[in-house]
């Protein structure tokens, strides 16, 4: 039977994703920011309790194009049994969820997939973000000019009473920024600390001086001897923040073993700038990431196209749903 969740699912719910996504912890307490997430829960219910599958939307506050932020749905953690896989159970979930997306008034829907073949046959179409990946510059090999002062910032993990601050920086940072996500106070108590956690490097960098918060950067282990950047937020007056963090991340990396570094942080001359304090030049190559799926609801596909085509768009893996 496909129905909307009801608070006596919690266990089963937990169950199912235990079981789809062993090791993976953070999902009921995700899901929990939601007040409304039993009516926006979708699930495959047998007769005795048990949940075969689930599809969870997530309404988020997502800018446009123009930087606008705009009602969207999000779909996420999504699982099935593999004993109930093939059929048809996840393509009812959604078509369930779209329903009340569009009720609810959200533009358009927004997902991240490594198994994209589930979502184009209910509308979602994937897009490109653009990357970066090469080998671990070697240490010290941007050195300082002759007569250049050492770097004006000091990098240093953060802490949890550094999130005031940061969440100023990384509001400012992303004001316009098309495809992000506008954070309030549950997803810097709850989503972003749960979703960058260890092994995650989560890192600041300040102004010795008087302590101003000049940039954030993290990043985490991923593919085998591989660490992705996920995210950065940079202050306007404080350039080449994002180059002292690198040579910080760049030593942390080198100290795990790892040897490639891909950055999924959207072009930018801070970014160019900064490359070669993380990145070996001549070995660095242009890539996308194709996990982003987008579906229009209540405005039409091109406005989409717009938003997840826009210079300088990125959603970060810490507002995943």
């Amino acid at each position: 039977m496909i129905r909307t969740a009801r608070p006596g699912d919690d266990d089963a719910l937990r169950t199912l994703w235990a079981e789809c996504f062993p090791g993976v912890r953070r999902l009921p307490a995700l899901h929990a920011l939601d007040p409304g997430r039993y009516h926006r829960t979708f699930v495959a219910a047998r007769a005795d309790g048990t949940l075969d599958a689930v599809v969870v939307y997530v309404p988020r506050s997502v800018r446009d194009a123009n930087g606008t932020p705009h009602r969207i749905g999000g779909i996420g953690s999504v699982a099935t049994r593999p004993e109930a896989r093939g059929r048809g159970l996840v393509r009812a979930l959604l078509s369930a969820a779209t329903d009340t997306m569009t009720d609810e008034g959200c533009a358009w829907s927004l997902l991240f997939t490594g198994t994209p073949g589930v979502y184009r046959g209910s509308g979602w179409t994937e897009f490109a973000r653009p990357t970066t990946e090469g080998r671990l510059t070697a240490p010290h090999a941007v050195p300082s000019a002759p007569g250049e002062a050492p770097t004006p910032h000091r990098v240093r993990a953060v802490t949890p009473a550094d999130t005031p601050a940061l969440a100023r920086l990384q509001s400012a940072y992303n004001a316009t920024r098309p495809l992000t996500a506008v954070r309030g106070p549950d997803d810097w108590r709850v989503r972003v600390p749960a979703l960058y956690a260890r092994p995650c490097w989560s890192l600041l960098a300040e102004d010795p001086t008087d302590g101003t918060l000049t940039g954030w950067l993290v990043a985490r282990p991923a593919a085998p001897g591989r660490t992705d950047v996920l995210e950065t937020a940079l202050h306007p007056g404080h350039p080449g923040a994002l180059g002292a963090l690198y040579t910080a991340l760049a030593d942390r990396v080198r100290a795990a073993g790892h040897t490639r570094v891909r950055v999924l942080l959207p072009p930018s001359p801070a970014v160019t700038e900064a490359e070669p304090r993380l990145l070996a030049p001549g070995t660095v190559t242009t890539g996308a990431d194709t996990s982003g799926m987008a579906r229009p609801l209540l405005v039409p596909r091109a406005a989409v196209t717009r938003t997840v085509t826009a210079p300088g768009a990125a959603h970060w893996y810490g507002d995943s749903f």
